[in-house]
C-alpha cells in the first residue's frame, strides 16, 4: 500500500486548523481537536496523520471487499 502524499495542513490565527489535499480543503479542524491534531503531527508522519485524520486512507479490507462474491459484477 503507498504512502499517503499531497496534504498540508495551516495553522491559523484564531487556532484553527485547515488540512487540504492538494488544492481542495479536506477538513478544518478547532478548538480541542485541532490542538491534539497538532501534537500528533509533531509526533508522527505528517502525511499519514492528515490522512487519518481527514478519513483518507486505506482500511486494509479494499482487497477482501473487492473480491467477495457480492461485489463481482
Amino acid at each position: 500500500m503507498p504512502k499517503p502524499n499531497g496534504f498540508t495542513y495551516t495553522h491559523h490565527p484564531d487556532d484553527t486548523v485547515t488540512i487540504t489535499h492538494g488544492p481542495r480543503p479536506a477538513t478544518t479542524l478547532r478548538g480541542p481537536r485541532a490542538t491534539q491534531f497538532l501534537a500528533e503531527v509533531e509526533k508522527g508522519d505528517p502525511q499519514l496523520v492528515m490522512a487519518r485524520w481527514t478519513g483518507n486512507y486505506k482500511h486494509g479490507n479494499e482487497r477482501t471487499a473487492r473480491n467477495h462474491p457480492r461485489n463481482r459484477h
